[in-house]
Order: structure tokens, then sequence, then C-alpha cells
């Protein structure tokens, strides 16, 4: 039985096995191409740092797409239902689909809102700077 060997297991790293879980979940997704996406940074006075998420999703209403937060992962997912009760086809080349794409947050990252316009879906997020916090810690002695 082979083990796998990761950089998160240097003794230096300690608890960011889920990091390492999260990297597995996010290089799974990235498999499949559809839907096209970008991603943005946007320039902010704020000190915040906004991103916004960009995918390609011509023939999809707003009712056949779901974009949620679950366990610092954004999921956006669509699914189109094939409505047979419109006629025959002669030519088929737009087929009803469905898509999941996954994108994992960092601590920090908050998603903003989401607007559908002209087949492009954009999601916005914003990065808080993190406030840099310095915690000393007291040393005890033990005493006999």
């Amino acid at each position: 039985m082979s083990s796998r060997v990761s950089i998160f297991s240097s003794p230096y790293l300690l608890g960011f096995d889920e990091v390492e879980r999260l990297l597995d979940r996010a290089t799974k997704s990235a498999g499949d191409g559809y839907p096209p996406y970008n991603i943005k940074r946007i320039q902010d006075d704020s000190g915040s740092e906004r991103l916004r998420i960009t995918l390609a999703v011509a023939g999809f209403s707003e009712d056949e797409l779901d974009v949620s937060v679950e366990e610092s992962q954004l999921a956006i997912r669509g699914k189109q239902v094939d409505d047979g009760n419109e006629g025959q086809f002669l030519h088929r080349g737009i087929a009803a689909r469905q898509f999941q794409r996954s994108f994992v947050l960092a601590d920090g990252v908050e998603v903003t809102g989401a607007n559908l316009e002209n087949g492009l879906l954009s999601v916005d997020l914003i990065r808080k700077v993190p406030e840099q916090i310095v915690r000393k810690v007291k040393i005890s002695t033990a005493k006999s």
C-alpha cells in the first residue's frame, strides 16, 4: 500500500489538512471546460480586493441557475430542462445541458452578489484586508 506524500505533510504546516482537501476538490472540478469563465480583479480604493467571476451561460434563465456558498466553496450550477413539447427538431445543435463550476474561497473572501445580463452571469466577491494581530503567549515554568 502506498501513501501519498504531500507538501502539507511538513511538520511546519500544522492543521493544513483541510486546505489539502479543498485543493483536491478544486482540481477535480476543474476538468470540464463548460461553461467558459473569466476572473477579473477590480481596483478598489477602500483597501479591499474585489474580484468578478463571469461565466458564459447563454440559454440559461435566472430560474435555471443557482449560486451558493458551501463550506468556503462557491458553487455555481445550471440545469436546463429539455422541453419536448415545443415541436420536433429538424436539427438539434443546442442541447439542454447542466453544469457545476466550483471555486474554493480563501478566508475573508465573501460573495457580495450575482447578476445575469446578456447571457453572462457575473458573481462579485470581496476580500477584506485582515487586521494584523500579534498576540504574546505567556511562558510558564514548571514548579516543583
